[in-house]
């Protein structure tokens, strides 16, 4: 098939055709049954540790989590695994020692899904710390710690979280989750960009293994670096995580079907899709409804946590239509404003708008990738907006705004990703009417490495923060945001590593600032 430029592709009339001839080319993921088909390894023997990456849980419910783990002992090297099934053991206990076990039962790690053990625990009490171990052969793995989210009808007093995106192994070193693991958390918000796929690149603090990555096997070996670095397994065997992810862990900037890079093909498109979809499946805790089917995977979904918060994990990639007007920073005009564009979707954004009517939380997050606030980055009289954020989707922006407006949504915070730096933006219902109405907040978290040392000064960015008046503040720090959250108010912490270029950078708290419930917009203190 030929391939279509970026700028004449249409999503939409190329969507059910090429993922026709896409399947009957290459074959979807197979789903796991229960039972496996072929040979089971009960009592495996290894020439290694099988748990070199660790363990990890997510997606917490009141009574319940996600527990996981992927038996490796080569884990750079095509993992090192038997072609064969091979059972493992769980226990989750009160206990770290395990003398009181709750739950316990069997698992089967396949060779399909790169023996990867993905639990998803039941019948546990509500805000629950519990611990967690996998078996396997003669081998156990790491202790896990997790927390069960609050019961729906509870309201807790307090639940604290962090957040962070963006860590290019490359640009540095995981400096903030040392200091995150110190943090009295409930939870870790990922929101995307945890691995990066481009090749390996000499002269800089770390090097990815191989070039850019576009088979299984490539992907699977770029998230096993990654996760060997033991500053991030700790933070995951320490805290549930709820994860989304942005564009790098397929392809920078890719819109729904339409690659970044022109002269790539549907099928060769949608190939390397399915297989980036699939390592991320692999790696992180997620449930079987996340589960991917060939080049698509839903992650969506919602994580109540009691009547004090619900997150609402959105994904801005998978179902938007392309960047409008050529991509990057352009006017707000033409294609920006098209009634037809989407940043979530039809199927999303209208689940979003069901979940955020009925929510009974105290604070309703949007968990998601790109800037919501309309930043005008030009100069003068010359606006400009990046056409890969919210405003590139004016119409879908605006709706948005206006349903939690006039539906009277209860103190919607967004927590974005993306752009390496914090900023703090009020929402206004309309951006060019500085006595608009407030509608939210937006939070916008720095990169854990991506970019570098940071604390530079970004002219760009500085001229932005000037002249946009619903910017609250904006630094160019590297580092994590700290949320603590009660009934009356929302208190958030911006802390920053000064280098991220070699390890055991110190901590530091950039500023804070609180949202009051029923008061929509952060003051500084």
């Amino acid at each position: 098939m030929t391939a279509l430029p970026r700028s004449s592709r249409r999503m939409y009339g190329i969507e059910r055709r090429a993922f026709l001839r896409y399947m009957a080319t290459v074959s979807a993921i197979p789903f796991v049954a229960q039972h496996a088909a072929g040979q089971v390894t009960d009592k495996p023997v290894f020439d290694g540790d099988p748990y070199t990456l660790g363990v990890a849980s997510g997606d917490p419910t009141a009574d319940g989590v996600v527990i996981w783990t992927r038996l490796a002992t080569r884990p750079l090297d095509g993992g090192g695994m038997p072609h064969a099934a091979v059972k493992t053991r769980w226990e989750v206990a009160t206990d770290e020692a395990f003398s009181d076990v709750v739950r316990s039962g069997e698992a089967l790690a396949m060779p399909q899904l790169g023996h990867s053990v993905h639990v998803e625990v039941e019948g546990l009490k509500p805000h629950h710390w519990y611990f967690y171990r996998f078996h396997a052969g003669n081998e156990t793995s790491p202790v896990g710690r997790t927390r069960t989210a609050p019961a729906a009808d509870d309201m807790p007093q307090q639940v604290r979280f962090a957040f962070t995106s963006c860590q290019h192994y490359e640009s540095g070193y995981f400096n903030g989750y040392p200091h995150m693991q110190q943090e009295d958390l409930d939870l870790v918000v990922h929101l995307g960009d945890y691995i990066y796929e481009y090749g390996g690149a000499d002269n800089r603090p770390r090097k990815h293994i191989g070039g850019e990555i576009h088979t299984l096997d490539d992907y699977r070996t770029r998230y096993a670096q990654y996760r060997l670095d033991e500053t991030l397994q700790e933070t995951h065997r320490r805290f549930p995580w709820l994860v989304t992810w942005d564009d790098h862990e397929f392809d920078n900037n890719y819109a729904n079907l339409v690659s970044e890079e022109d002269g790539i093909s549907p099928e060769a498109f949608l190939a390397r899709r399915m297989n980036a979809y699939q390592a991320y499946y692999e790696f992180m805790p997620l449930r079987r409804s996340s589960f991917p089917q060939g080049p698509h995977m839903k992650l969506y979904r919602s994580c109540q946590y009691g009547r004090l918060a619900n997150f609402n994990m959105l994904d801005t990639r998978q179902y938007r239509t392309d960047q409008p007007n050529g991509d990057h920073q352009k006017p707000m005009t033409g294609k920006a404003l098209a009634q037809s564009a989407t940043m979530l979707g039809d199927a999303q954004e209208h689940w979003l708008m069901s979940e955020l009517l009925k929510s009974q939380s105290t604070w309703n997050v949007l968990a998601q990738q790109v800037m919501v606030a309309p930043l005008n980055r030009g100069e003068g009289d010359d606006r400009r907006y990046s056409m890969d954020q919210w405003p590139g989707y004016e119409i879908s922006r605006r709706r948005l705004l206006n349903f939690m407006h006039q539906r009277q949504i209860p103190n919607p915070v967004v927590l974005t990703g993306d752009i390496h730096v914090n900023w703090v933006n009020d929402l206004q219902l309309d951006f060019q009417d500085p006595k608009s109405p407030l509608v939210g907040t937006e939070l916008v978290g720095t990169a854990m490495t991506s970019g570098g040392n940071g604390g530079n000064v970004i002219p760009e960015y500085e001229r932005a923060a000037a002249q946009n008046e619903f910017v609250r503040w904006y630094n160019s720090n590297r580092g994590y945001v700290s949320c603590e959250l009660t009934p009356e108010r929302w208190t958030t912490h911006f802390r920053t590593t000064p280098f991220v270029d070699k390890p055991n950078s110190p901590i530091e708290t950039k500023a804070s600032f609180v949202i009051e419930a029923g008061r929509p917009g952060a003051q500084h203190v």
